[in-house]
């Protein structure tokens, strides 16, 4: 409710408790008078009707110093700005942490990093899924990448197999035919994108499966192992290019 509005429901209940307030005096006065003989002097009606007027000069005053301005303002701030926001909780890396969390919403970003993370660790455990989501993540922010979450999956799609990630350029459809997992893996998206710490593979902007041992491997140093994929970071002299 606007302010003025405010102040003018409080100006009607002043004017309510007013005239409760003279009548209640006025029946004191009313059953004083039946018992003894007054004088106009210390007549209490009198007394008390005195004492209303400068209350109301008095509320006048007062009304008039409010800053309407200010009191709109304040009642038009955001709760974000009047109350600090709450820090996110820590990420747990379960199952059944990701459960309490409500269902992902959001746009092109979101919905590349749960494509990929479908795709490329919908099997592994809930920290695999988070330790790919930090190397996409980790090469968007490093400079030799595509700057988006997009740019960065989708960088080399439409050359067979020389794509970045292997399903975007596999000739397989993208169809997501298990809708639990997609919906697991877009909470892991989230709450990337939402600034979660990348603490897993210590800067890794390179992966593998362990069935597998690519030429790269041998030059990149490795930061960690989580579930079935080795994690690399770029070494520093390709970093410096």
């Amino acid at each position: 409710m606007p302010v003025l509005g405010r102040l003018g429901d409080s100006m009607k209940l002043v004017g309510l408790f007013k005239a409760a307030f003279m009548m209640g005096a006025l029946g004191i006065a009313g059953a004083a008078s039946a018992d003894i003989v007054l004088s106009e002097s210390n007549d209490p009606g009198i007394q008390i009707e005195t004492r209303l007027t400068d209350l109301l000069s008095r509320e006048r005053v007062a009304l008039g110093r409010l800053n309407v301005a200010r009191l709109q303002k304040l009642a038009n701030l955001p709760e974000t700005t009047r109350f600090e926001k709450a820090k996110p909780a820590k990420v747990v890396y379960t199952r059944a942490w990701l459960n309490t969390l409500p269902p992902a919403k959001g746009g092109a970003s979101l919905s590349c990093l749960a494509e990929a993370l479908y795709f490329e660790a919908r099997g592994e455990t809930v920290k695999g899924q988070f330790a790919v989501a930090e190397v996409i993540l980790n090469r968007v922010d490093s400079g030799h990448y595509p700057n988006t979450v997009c740019g960065v999956i989708r960088q080399g799609t439409g050359k067979r197999y020389q794509c970045q990630f292997t399903y975007t350029c596999d000739g397989h459809d993208e169809k997501i035919h298990e809708p639990a997992a997609y919906a697991q893996v877009a909470k892991v998206a989230r709450v990337m994108l939402d600034g979660a710490e990348r603490g897993l593979t210590a800067g890794a902007t390179h992966y593998h499966t362990k069935a597998v041992s690519p030429r790269w491997s041998r030059k990149f140093p490795r930061t960690a192992t989580i579930g079935v994929h080795h994690f690399y970071r770029m070494p520093t002299k390709l970093s410096r290019r």
